[in-house]
């Protein structure tokens, strides 16, 4: 049955692999691969059941008293609803994030962006773009990142071949910032929340390789901007439902600091970051709210604007994460990601920085989530007791070097092509760049970039940092 299991799991992922191919929404065979390995793995679990929970099986068998299947009802109870609860918890802090982000895009709150990147310098631009994305990725997301700068740049930058460069540079700082922060990639946002890494060992640790990764792209990549930019032609203020400067400040201080906040909410609460984001979402909401209602027209600003903001939220997405998640943990329950990672590990002779470069290559081929979440199934995180048993599983504790090396592997990986990652799906599609011509100009960049990363961290550790 595990062969059946794993051959659903490869057709679905080939397909989500070939969206643009089969023009199929991945959301769509993500669904239908999780739905299938779970329907496969319920025509004989029991054997699973055993292998990953023996104790508590014989436990559960022993004070079953209801009525119907006791391996139904275990499965169930015990393993779909612990999986989905694990999931549930990155599907609500990204959909609450995704709702701060359009909250404050739709009131004018990244206006405060353009206005701090104006220049008719060509190479400070192009160093402002960096600084700015790489800033913006680490406390919002790159995919939104990568919207917002797309936007910024068509009214800075007339010039559609310097705007590409510039487009392709965007690229790299949002995957590049999002890598070390804990809510600033799914990926990143996954590792956080499963525990695998904590808040400060990430920025410690990876906040220089992730620096390394888009200053070395960006000194190559200046040398193809010389000159002057045309003086940027700002928009007007639009109608009088628009804020004023300061009310669109705050908009934007509120909800980039909330997210902030975030990782302090966690510190401070004990609960987990959905909770964080659900506080922030509701606050810049009142907020908003009552900058609307001071304008008098109550009945269009509080039903049909909140109304349209929530129809932005890309729900296709959420349902992709739903079920590639709930797909990769039907092959944790049978035992094959436990039983991949210990033959990874053994091929790679243990070296984590091979089999997390290979994974960071890899990932600008497929998706990183479903690599990222068959990681987290194949290596357990070992406990204290456990490395003090064993010293050499410290490298799979919390904020161990296997899972800070996935964290920047997996996200910075995704440049290398610009199908690798959602940021490099967005700006492909607003600014129309082709596969071929990122390959030529930007992919060789992006892997120096990458590999510039990883010896920046090598280094760290070889000093002892």
């Amino acid at each position: 049955m595990v062969t059946f299991i794993v051959a659903a799991f490869v057709l679905g992922y080939a397909c989500i692999a070939l969206e643009s191919v089969l023009k199929v929404n991945k959301a769509a065979p993500a669904l239908l691969m999780c739905v299938a390995c779970w329907v496969l793995y319920m025509v004989d679990p029991v054997p699973f059941i055993s292998l990953m929970h023996g104790g508590v099986w014989q436990a559960f068998q022993s004070a079953f008293a209801g009525g119907g299947s006791a391996v139904s009802a275990f499965v169930n109870e015990h393993i779909l609803l612990s999986h989905l609860g694990d999931t549930c918890e990155i599907l609500f802090f990204l959909m609450g994030a995704m709702t701060i982000v359009e909250i404050v895009d739709a009131n004018g709150g990244f206006n405060f962006v353009r206005d701090r990147l104006q220049t008719t310098s060509k190479r400070k631009l192009l160093w402002r773009i960096t600084f700015m994305t790489f800033v913006l990725s680490a406390i919002l997301d790159n995919l939104t990142t990568s919207i917002v700068m797309v936007m910024v740049l068509r009214k800075l930058v007339s010039d559609n071949k310097d705007r590409m460069i510039y487009a392709g540079l965007v690229i790299l700082a949002a995957n590049a910032g999002g890598a070390f922060s804990p809510i600033g990639d799914v990926t990143t946002i996954m590792l956080w929340i499963k525990g695998n890494i904590s808040t400060i060992g990430v920025i410690t640790e990876i906040f220089l390789p992730s620096v390394a990764s888009v200053v070395v792209p960006a000194l190559i990549l200046q040398t193809s901007l010389k000159g002057e930019l045309a003086a940027p032609q700002m928009a007007q203020e639009g109608d009088a439902l628009h804020f004023t400067a300061a009310e669109r400040n705050v908009v934007f201080w509120l909800g980039v600091g909330g997210l902030i906040f975030v990782p302090v909410f966690r510190f401070l609460t004990g609960l987990p970051p959905f909770m964080g984001i659900l506080l922030v979402l509701g606050l810049l909401w009142t907020v908003t709210e009552l900058f609307y209602r001071s304008r008098g027209d109550v009945e269009e600003t509080t039903q049909q604007r909140v109304t349209q903001l929530l129809s932005r939220i890309d729900m296709s997405t959420i349902l992709f994460f739903l079920g590639i998640l709930m797909a990769v943990a039907t092959l944790a329950e049978t035992g094959v990601l436990t039983a991949f990672g210990q033959w990874l590990n053994t091929a790679s002779g243990g070296n984590h920085y091979v089999v997390t470069g290979v994974i960071g290559v890899v990932s600008s081929i497929v998706d990183n989530v479903p690599l990222v979440a068959g990681c987290m199934g194949m290596y357990p995180v070992a406990s204290a007791a456990e490395v003090a048993a064993n010293p050499a599983l410290a490298d799979f504790a919390v904020d161990g070097i296997f899972w800070q090396l996935l964290a920047y592997c997996a996200g910075v990986g995704g440049s290398m092509l610009i199908i690798g990652s959602a940021a490099g799906v967005i700006v492909m599609g607003l600014e129309k760049i082709t596969f071929g011509w990122y390959l030529r100009r930007i992919s060789w960049i992006a892997f120096a970039g990458y590999l510039s990363g990883i010896g920046v961290y090598w280094v760290e550790k070889a000093i002892g940092l």
